[in-house]
């Protein structure tokens, strides 16, 4: 087994045990046993190691850490926030926009990201078993106009990378295919994942790649993720970054800032800042769209315009990701 499997299957599942790791209030226990009820935890021990011991409000542990906020109803916040369900065409495709579709490889992730907008999304009914990755090809042959195809999940390299090579092989039967697109946190949370194995893979794909990165605070690029960043880079795959604008962890104009400056030295260009999708459990999180645009317009003052990510939101039915301009 490859070293960042054996690092995969020794992350921290138990709450008790990330509070004992993290030598925080156990009083916080009650909470997080009630959140994960719903939605487990996981998160390798490695990217523990970046958190503060003692801070209940790092940044880097707010992502992750489960609280009994989750367990709250809050109007506005649902199992399907974004409508994938009505865009599933075939198990495993999700089909939103022109021209790109999105194969969903797994439900696993290397981690649980609190504000996860698939966390109740019905995985298990539509894993890509080698039938159903037949028949998702299939589909995704018969959509008009498809040039790229975006693996997500859950999350690709959360998968081993000779899954990931029988699904590409696969990809290749499709004619107008010109671009594929990874959208992958793995390597930020656990950057062992990026060994000669998936570059050799990268290495060998017939298509350009653009691999979407999801790093939200600057505290995150450590200098093993910048190492396999700059490996990645070096498969010819284009880097970008796609932040989630989150309560506590990244609102605020220096941090973002420095998020951006940080990412374009490790070789990834900032891309999207989303604003968060309302799934359920997820309302802590929430920074108002007004407060968002004033944020991003102290980025836009401050910074070169190659550097200021682009403010968007998801909207269900929608032709594409809309920016956010207004107060929304």
């Amino acid at each position: 087994m490859e070293p960042w499997r054996r690092e995969l299957a020794a992350a921290v599942t138990d709450p008790a045990e990330l509070l004992e790791l993290l030598g925080l209030d156990p009083g916080l226990l009650p909470g997080a046993r009630a959140a994960t009820a719903h939605f487990g935890l996981k998160v390798p021990r490695s990217f523990i190691t970046r958190m503060r011991p003692g801070d209940p409000h790092d940044p880097l542990l707010r992502q992750v850490l489960p609280l009994g906020a989750e367990t709250l109803e809050t109007p506005g916040y649902g199992a399907d926030p974004v409508g994938d369900l009505a865009a599933l065409r075939a198990p495993g495709v999700l089909a939103k926009y022109r021209g790109r579709a999105l194969l969903m490889t797994t439900g696993g992730c290397a981690v649980n990201c609190r504000y996860c907008f698939r966390r109740e999304f019905p995985y298990d009914s539509g894993a890509l078993t080698p039938t159903r990755l037949s028949a998702a090809v299939a589909e995704l042959a018969a959509l008009p106009g498809l040039d790229e195809v975006i693996l997500s999940g859950g999350d690709p390299l959360a998968l081993p990378t000779a899954r990931l090579a029988r699904i590409t092989a696969a990809l290749a039967g499709l004619p107008g295919l010109r671009r594929l697109r990874l959208h992958t946190r793995t390597p930020v949370v656990l950057p062992a994942r990026v060994d000669e194995l998936l570059l050799g893979w990268l290495r060998g794909l017939p298509w350009p790649v653009a691999m979407v990165v999801h790093v939200n605070h600057p505290r995150e690029l450590s200098p093993e993720l910048r190492a396999a960043l700059a490996a990645l880079a070096g498969t010819g795959a284009r880097l970008l970054n796609q932040a989630v604008l989150l309560r506590g962890v990244n609102d605020d104009a220096e941090v973002l800032a420095e998020l951006s400056a940080a990412l374009f030295d490790a070789g990834v260009l900032p891309y999207y800042l989303h604003l968060l999708d309302r799934a359920r459990g997820t309302a802590h999180f929430e920074v108002p769209a007004a407060e968002a645009v004033a944020l991003h317009g102290e980025l836009a003052a401050r910074l070169p315009g190659y550097l200021v990510p682009r403010l968007v939101q998801e909207v269900e039915g929608a032709p594409a990701k809309l920016p956010v301009t207004g107060l929304g």
